[in-house]
């Protein structure tokens, strides 16, 4: 679904991004690793045509975007969550999951999948989304990626802060989602927990460039440990 190959990406002079390769396979969750500053984010950004990327390759679904706009990509059907959510303070937790019709042209409604995935929202779809608890704010922006119903959801660091209730409630809509079939995911994340229930492929990210990489089953936690606490 997503096939990254010598990556680079710059913010003014500097470079962050030093030929990253990482592939998504369809159907599959992978999640990315790494302590604070290494690029991460960075990488989600230029998936979405966020950051300079003057040189590589970012296939989606068979074509390549890398010179496509925000908007070409997202329409195209990748779900994006950045990190600290994003969601409307001002507006309902209803306005804001309409928002993410937009995608669609505003056409279309929300699918009662949604509401099945993420029943507190239902119950409080008149509440303005500033009035939420970090947890349910993390489930709103999830839920609005998730209206237009995207090929690939795309969720930067969606434990941070977050209640472990509600992390758990988090990993069984990802588990689900999986095993339904027809979504791709890509995390970034840094609760090795979290990572090791939800994910099957792993990639490690030190100073912008993967470090290590392989089959979540198979991953060595303090290996990885080591190169998370550098």
């Amino acid at each position: 679904m997503l096939e990254v190959k010598n990556l680079e990406a710059y913010y003014g002079e500097s470079i962050i991004l030093n030929k990253v390769n990482l592939s998504v396979p369809d159907g599959k969750v992978v999640c990315l690793l790494g302590r604070n500053g290494v690029g991460k984010t960075t990488f989600l950004k230029s998936i979405m045509g966020i950051v300079n990327t003057p040189s590589g390759s970012i296939q989606f679904d068979g074509e390549e975007i890398i010179s496509k706009p925000t908007y070409f990509r997202a329409r195209q059907g990748i779900g994006y969550v950045p990190q600290g959510r994003d969601i409307f303070p001002q507006l309902t937790i209803e306005e804001n999951l309409l928002l993410g019709l937009e995608v669609c042209g505003g056409k279309g409604k929300i699918s009662d999948k949604i509401y099945e995935l993420f029943p507190i929202l239902k119950t409080m779809l008149t509440r303005k989304g500033g009035d939420l608890s970090g947890g349910q704010q993390q489930q709103l922006a999830i839920a609005r990626a998730l209206v237009s119903n995207p090929k690939m959801l795309i969720l930067d660091e969606p434990t941070e802060g977050i209640q472990p209730s509600i992390i758990q409630d988090i990993g069984r809509i990802i588990k689900k989602l999986k095993n339904e079939g027809d979504i791709t995911i890509l995390i970034v994340e840094q609760y090795l927990e979290f990572v090791m229930d939800v994910s099957d492929y792993y990639y490690v990210m030190d100073k912008g460039n993967i470090v290590m990489q392989g089959i979540t089953s198979q991953l060595d936690q303090e290996e990885i440990q080591k190169k998370m606490t550098i």
